[in-house]
Formats: structure tokens, sequence, C-alpha cells
């Protein structure tokens, strides 16, 4: 990672560079879990199924890199997209920060402590399945908490 500024994440996100935008993750995870959405409703469901690249037990992919070639539909998640991607959680970092809110206490930006996540219950390591034992999706339907 390049040289990244002083309080980076203070600022509005146009102005983050490539590496400052990645560092701003928190590493929760919950993007790589997968969502069933009602055909009726639009309304989205979470899961506790993760995608086949996410280590369940640390919450983190194990080919981030390369992880398109694998899994072409993963999200990446962009400037330009992260307004339209509803189901990003509040605790998001990169959802707080387009809506203008700070990072909360726990992110290691702030805390210095890259297992914050987990000690506030936001990070799912350790609480998923991987999509390649899981069966089917709506048996796996769960409500996270918003810390």
């Amino acid at each position: 990672m390049g040289e990244m500024r002083p309080r980076f994440w203070e600022l509005p996100l146009e102005r983050l560079t490539q590496d400052e935008w990645e560092a701003l993750c928190d590493g929760c995870g919950r993007c790589c879990l997968h969502k069933i959405e009602d055909e009726d409703t639009g309304a989205i469901a979470d899961t506790n199924v993760a995608c086949t690249l996410l280590d369940t037990r640390t919450a983190r992919c194990r080919d981030y890199t390369n992880r398109k070639a694998f899994v072409p539909d993963c999200l990446r998640l962009t400037l330009k997209i992260v307004d339209s991607v509803e189901w990003l959680p509040s605790t998001c970092a990169y959802r707080r920060r387009a809506d203008g809110r700070p990072l909360p206490g726990w992110h290691y930006l702030i805390s210095g402590d890259r297992e914050a996540v987990e000690a506030a219950g936001v990070s799912v390591a350790g609480r998923v399945i991987s999509e390649d034992v899981a069966g089917p999706l709506e048996h796996h339907i769960v409500e996270w908490s918003a810390t």
C-alpha cells in the first residue's frame, strides 16, 4: 500500500486515493455474504452464507486480488455505485462516509485495533458458513445487528 494521508477517512469519498479507499474497509465480511431478494417486494434478506472465497474464521477473502476470476459476480464497491448498493449495512465504513457520518469508534482506523470489529459484534468471522456446504440459502436467513 502506498502513502496515506493523516485522517484520510474524514475526507469525502471522492477525494480518496485507491489505497485509502481500500484501507477504509473495516473487514467485517458482510458484503461477502449471499443475499436473497424477494421477487414480489424486492426486499433483501441477509443470510449467513459466505462466498466460497471468504475465510469463515477470519472474514477475509482468500484471494482478494484475483477474486473476480473465481467469483465473476463479486461486487467491486466503487465510488460510482456506493450510493446505490442498498444492502450495505449501516455499519459499513463506505456507507457511513457516503452518508456523511463518521467512522464508529470500533473501526480499526479509529481504535488502532483490527480485532475491534469482532469485539463489537460487527464481523461475521466465526458466524457464517461457506456456500460450498450451506445448501439452500432460504435455510440460512439471519438478521445481523446494526451495532
